[in-house]
């Protein structure tokens, strides 16, 4: 048999009213009119057949029979506020599935997930690192980090920063006789490749630097390798800001000089729209963003203190 029940924003129009004993104030409370909750009061009334306040010169007195049912209703609605906490603390806690690309598992997400986990402790973390594109349901992932234009049929994606490709280096090839000061010089320091030459060859045409030759240096196929073996000071590579970025700002890495070549496609946070305001998805989109922006700006600071020729790190576009 169907429950009876009377309209919910009737209730909380009763409860509102008795507990202030005015109109006006649930009114203000309701962020409706007046009349709004007059007239459901007067509704319920009519549908339980009982008066429930006494409308008085002073203001309004709840009757016995309003007494009784506000009992029932208080305890009714306190129910139905700490069931849906409930809920909502679920959908904000337990396991969220990332998926993301090999190379900024390694050299972005890896360094921060510390961080995460002592801010939201109520949320276990399952990174994946894959290099295709996943389905979501069929694989059981909550929301990836993928590199592209951020057009995806059906996924709400959020752009995580803006990046360039420039010119990486360990800081000990920034001193002594053969240190680097004009752009021509990396063309006497190994050159660390990803798969090709054809960014370096970019590059240097940027740098306007004629007659680059550039068979020489390590070829890699992995972006986190080729940062890594800079670091190692194997040689410069070129890289992008995102997978930089935190050996950048730890001063493992510098920037010597800053021409750089602006990048269509960057790293977007992408979920299936319908599960983009879940709240532990929402938690972790919000904190890759805040991340993000703190690296934008450490970056804008390193880069600005930079000295004159290119010694260090710039951020001149």
């Amino acid at each position: 048999m169907p429950r009876q029940l009377p309209p919910l924003n009737a209730l909380k129009a009763f409860e509102a009213a008795a507990r202030s004993e005015s109109f006006t104030r649930a009114a203000e409370e309701l962020c409706v009119t007046q009349g709004a909750v007059s007239h459901q009061v007067k509704s319920l009334e009519a549908t339980l057949g009982i008066k429930l306040f006494n409308r008085e010169r002073q203001g309004l007195a709840i009757t016995d029979s309003g007494r009784e049912y506000l009992d029932v209703v208080r305890d009714a609605l306190d129910r139905i506020a700490a069931g849906t906490e409930r809920v909502l603390q679920r959908q904000s806690s337990g396991v969220l599935t990332v998926s993301t690309s090999p190379d900024f598992a390694a050299k972005w997400l890896v360094y921060r997930l510390g961080r995460f986990a002592e801010a939201h402790p109520g949320i276990d973390l399952r990174v994946s690192a894959t290099m295709h594109h996943i389905d979501f349901v069929r694989e059981e992932v909550d929301v990836a980090v993928r590199h592209g234009d951020g057009n995806w049929s059906g996924l709400d994606a959020v752009r995580l920063c803006t990046e360039q490709l420039f010119p990486v280096c360990s800081p000990k090839l920034m001193s002594g006789r053969n240190r680097l000061t004009k752009p021509s010089d990396l063309l006497k320091s190994p050159l660390l490749h990803l798969d090709d030459s054809k960014a370096w060859s970019r590059w240097f045409d940027a740098a306007d630097v004629a007659d680059a030759e550039l068979s020489h240096g390590l070829t890699l196929n992995r972006a986190s390798m080729l940062i890594d073996a800079a670091v190692d000071g194997q040689g410069v590579a070129l890289a992008r800001t995102t997978l930089a970025a935190w050996d950048l700002i730890n001063g493992r890495l510098v920037r010597p000089f800053d021409v750089g070549l602006k990048l269509a496609k960057t790293y977007w946070i992408v979920c299936p729209k319908t599960t983009s305001m879940k709240p532990k998805i929402k938690t972790f989109r919000d904190w890759l963003l805040s991340e993000a922006a703190d690296d934008a700006r450490r970056l804008r600071k390193i880069f600005a203190a930079a000295p004159e020729g290119g010694t260090a790190v710039s951020n001149r576009r």
